[in-house]
């Protein structure tokens, strides 16, 4: 491989670990001019060079979503997962928070010792004790006297005695029985002023009920708005926020939401209505009114005759007069004029001194304006940064609280051998409010963070002059690349494909599946580039599709992630689409053609007869004799838009498809009716989990795509083509650098050729840099803030196609029962590349492989309701690893070997739970 370092620091600083450095490799003739010395004018995201996740510099931390991080005030860090919400005593002594993602549901911290007190969960050593993690978007509630705290969870609460120590224990379940098939899901619970009664916002079955906060029984309910989630008591009445806005009325295009049918758009399937339920206590009989307000009410906030919404996908808060029921002002909380949406406001407060406090999420921000009353316009002041995706805040004497989902990223100090995407942190920041001088220079600050820069997006005027270039500087200006080809694949690390590249900066005692694995990667790499600093932005599947197809994964599937019990990939529920749309609905907008293959689909159906090895056979058929498919599959999508654009027949997330059955569904169609300008894939097999080995998995999904390129590459639209191959994310293990820190290529005849690239750049920069090319308009902030990667390309076309290797792992490896056809038979593996796992199980293993298996037999990998990422991630991680290395090394970090329920960190989810 030639290699063009962008060299970086021998050494560099990551949270006081100092990190070695290899040596680079520089080959001259290969030289790579970056964007900015080429004239063209990105300043946002380029600020980070050569940045790693992670690195503490002067600007703040490093963290996935293309922002650095450095909070305003005093940082305590949590390293028992995110904080989902959190609610302080009664007497400000403690802050208790619901988290989710670090096998545990209830953080208990001391907020004049500034410590975690307590961590309530299902782990043996937990006391007490709970029968399940699960927690809700809102809560936990202290009753008003501070001797009790409820945390909501999928079917009610469980109830806790607060201990004077600000400690809790005795925990008792206080069940809502599921209506049919919906399951509570409760959102916030407020307690009537003597503590008698406790309201309770039951999400999942639109309703409100009152229960007697002695016994646990339900002594009233009320029909409210879609998806109720926070709540507050003003006088004798009960305000609700409805997530999902008004029941859905004769004439209405609606879409489904946990059963419900909403009213929705008709292109994007977004929810079109915000409404807050009014109840009246004192006459509890009477049907509630409803008030419309912005779209996503998540957070509800009174003090005086003013009640204060957060509008989270409208960007604004309502302003209620409480006296006369109507929304009297809308506050606008989008500080950057480049982009109207995307900054999700998600809590609010107001001080003492009239100061109201608002978080925008999505922006690492708190935003500060000057309120008088509720008529009385607020003026706007500036923002105070906090750590990754603030989600509540309050004020406790003249110390503000900030409770932070994300905290520092994925950053937990938990195996000295990397780290992985749910080694999450959350954090509580507290402080005093600065004057208005203070927050006007703090404001400058997080603009930096976010790269939120004057002119980020520049529209071409009128007709374009411009000479077509890969990358244009102006949305709308000729590129000389028409057909982008989106391949998203499922939950690889960096080290664990690229750890065994020498040139890269890559572990190899991590490598899972290297250049006998995965030999068509390895050679794209060779040939196209390869990128070594480049980061997935979710956690999971839930979050890494919506960042690929949203270029933001929405506050209300960031919040839904203590239980993703109402949804977890968001494709079929309006409540998890931003109003702007989908990268799709842009590309029609630009008036660009689209055609997708299985990404962001819901709907699937296979014949009988549909196995694995059946269709591996009929893949087979079909490449040697031109023929379609024996085995149709039904396919489609809940979202309009996408269902118009996306072809029958190509399977979703079902490890009982074979890859290269996929692939030659699409070669038949590539062949037939040629590529779309905007082409999007899902082959998703390297996920692992079905019925052949990890490793053979692993290379069916490999040899696709390198068939994939190969077939675009000597076609007659090479010349014109760009292809991106990049996971949804990196769950699936270790990486010595970040967990979030991925495989990506870049594939084209305008790619820089033989280079090694060690710039940072993220999911969001990718979709931008798609989004640049066929002048797609930018869907919200993140991806406007996004520096195109301009510098990936060159000018200078490279017509050398590319020549798909063959396998050098069966792809029938692990199979109980062979193909009908036959086994595969793999080319020779390279000695120099580490040898691919054997499938035998070593005698004295065959017992724990045994019990591996019939805990995967549990996981939902196959069949007609396979999911992705139902297995619990740290026992998936660990079975894979086992499987990769012969039963023979334990996983890093650990001495031992693992059954499955004693895997650290783990816990048994619930049957809707991707744990």
């Amino acid at each position: 491989m030639q290699v063009t370092r962008y060299r970086r620091p021998v050494e560099r600083e990551f949270l006081g670990r100092r990190i070695g450095r290899r040596s680079t490799l520089t080959v001259a003739a290969t030289a790579v001019v970056l964007a900015v010395t080429a004239g063209v004018g990105y300043a946002q995201t380029h600020q980070f060079g050569t940045d790693q996740v992670g690195q503490v510099t002067d600007r703040g931390q490093v963290v996935s979503s293309d922002q650095y991080i450095a909070p305003y005030g005093e940082r305590l860090v949590i390293n028992n997962g995110k904080i989902m919400s959190s609610s302080p005593s009664p007497d400000g002594t403690h802050l208790a928070a619901a988290v989710t993602d670090g096998g545990s549901a209830l953080a208990i911290v001391d907020v004049k010792n500034w410590k975690v007190q307590q961590v309530v969960g299902t782990a043996a050593s937990s006391t007490p004790r709970l029968s399940s993690n699960s927690v809700g978007q809102e809560g936990p509630t202290y009753s008003p006297d501070g001797k009790q705290l409820w945390l909501g969870q999928t079917d009610g609460y469980t109830r806790f005695t607060v201990n004077p120590d600000g400690t809790v224990a005795n925990p008792t379940a206080v069940n809502i029985p599921a209506d049919g098939t919906k399951h509570a899901l409760v959102g916030q619970a407020v307690f009537s002023a003597d503590g008698s009664t406790v309201y309770s916002a039951v999400n999942g079955q639109n309703r409100v009920v009152a229960i007697d906060a002695a016994t646990g029984a339900i002594k009233q309910s009320w029909n409210v708005g879609n998806a109720p989630r926070d709540m507050v008591v003003v006088g004798t009445k009960l305000y609700v926020g409805n997530e999902g806005g008004r029941p859905a009325q004769s004439g209405d295009t609606t879409m489904n939401s946990y059963g419900t049918q909403v009213p929705a758009d008709p292109k994007t399937g977004a929810t079109t209505t915000g409404t807050v339920s009014v109840i009246d206590l004192a006459n509890p009989a009477a049907a509630p009114s409803s008030i419309d307000v912005g779209l996503h009410p998540t957070a509800l906030y009174a003090k005086g005759r003013a009640l204060f919404v957060t509008n989270t996908a409208s960007n604004n808060v309502s302003v209620i007069d409480t006296g006369k029921n109507k929304v009297v002002q809308t506050i606008d909380t989008r500080p950057w004029p480049e982009a109207s949406v995307g900054y999700e406001p998600n809590a609010v407060t107001l001080t003492d001194d009239g100061r109201l406090l608002v978080t925008l999420g999505r922006a690492n921000a708190v935003a500060v304006y000057r309120y008088r009353s509720p008529q009385e316009p607020v003026s706007y002041v500036g923002l105070l940064p906090t750590d990754y995706f603030p989600a509540e805040i309050t004020t406790v004497g003249d110390q503000v609280l900030v409770s932070n989902t994300r905290g520092i990223d994925a950053r937990r100090p938990n195996n000295p051998a990397g780290h992985g995407t749910h080694d999450t942190t959350s954090s509580v920041q507290r402080f005093t409010l600065p004057d208005d001088s203070v927050i006007r220079a703090e404001t400058a600050k997080v603009f930096r963070q976010n790269g939120w820069t004057p002119g980020s997006v520049k529209l071409a005027k009128g007709k374009s002059y411009a000479w077509p270039v890969p990358v244009p500087t102006r949305l709308g200006d000729p590129s000389t690349i028409k057909h982008v080809f989106l391949i998203v694949k499922e939950n690889r690390t960096y080290d664990q494909v690229f750890g065994d590249v020498p040139e890269g900066n890559g572990d190899p005692s991590v490598t899972q599946f290297g250049a006998n694995v995965t030999p068509n990667q390895h050679a794209l790499a060779k040939q196209f580039g390869l990128y070594d600093n480049t980061y997935d932005i979710g956690t999971n599947s839930a979050e890494g599709h919506n960042w690929l197809m949203q270029a933001d994964d929405p506050e209300y599937t960031e919040s839904s992630a203590g239980e993703y019990q109402r949804s977890y990939d968001t494709e079929n529920d309006a409540l998890g689409h931003q109003k702007s749309g989908f990268i799709w609905t842009g590309a029609q907008a630009a008036g660009k053609t689209v055609r997708d293959f299985g990404e962001f689909q819901s709907i699937e159906s296979k014949p009988a007869g549909a196995t694995w090895q059946n269709l591996y056979c009929d893949a087979k058929n079909m490449d040697a004799t031109g023929r379609p498919t024996a085995y149709p599959i039904q396919t489609g999508s809940a979202i309009p838009s996408l269902n118009s654009v996306s072809v029958p027949g190509f399977p979703l997330f079902d490890l009982d498809v074979p890859d290269v059955y996929k692939y030659q569904i699409w070669k038949q169609d590539f062949e037939k009716n040629g590529p779309a300008n905007l082409n999007m894939f899902w082959l998703s097999n390297d996920h692992t989990g079905g019925p052949a080995s990890p490793a053979a998995e692993v290379a069916d999904n490999d040899l696709a795509v390198g068939k994939m390129v190969d077939e675009i590459s000597h076609s007659k639209y090479w010349k014109d083509s760009a292809i991106f191959v990049v996971e949804d994310d990196s769950q699936a293990g270790l990486d010595h650098v970040d967990g979030h820190r991925a495989p990506i290529q870049i594939i084209s005849p305008y790619a820089q050729h033989g280079t090694v690239d060690n710039h940072y750049y993220s999911q969001i920069t990718m979709i931008r840099t798609i989004e640049q090319i066929l002048g797609i308009h930018p869907m919200n902030q993140k991806d406007s803030a996004a520096s195109p990667m301009t510098g990936a390309f060159t000018r200078h076309p490279d017509y050398t196609p590319f020549t798909a290797q063959p396998n050098r792992t069966s792809l029938t490896d692990g199979l109980k029962t062979p193909p009908p056809c036959g086994v595969d038979t793999p080319a020779a593996q390279d000695p120099k590349a580490a040898a691919v796992p054997a499938t035998k199980v070593p005698a004295d293993m065959r017992q724990l492989a045994a019990e591996w298996d019939a805990w995967k037999s549990r996981q939902r990998l196959t069949g007609s309701h396979a999911r992705a990422d139902f297995a619990n991630p740290a026992q998936m991680n660990h079975y894979t690893w086992y499987q990769t290395h012969n039963w023979t090394t334990p996983y890093p970090g650990e001495k031992k070997f693992y059954a499955p329920n004693d895997v650290p960190g783990a816990y048994i989810p619930s049957s809707e739970n991707d744990g």
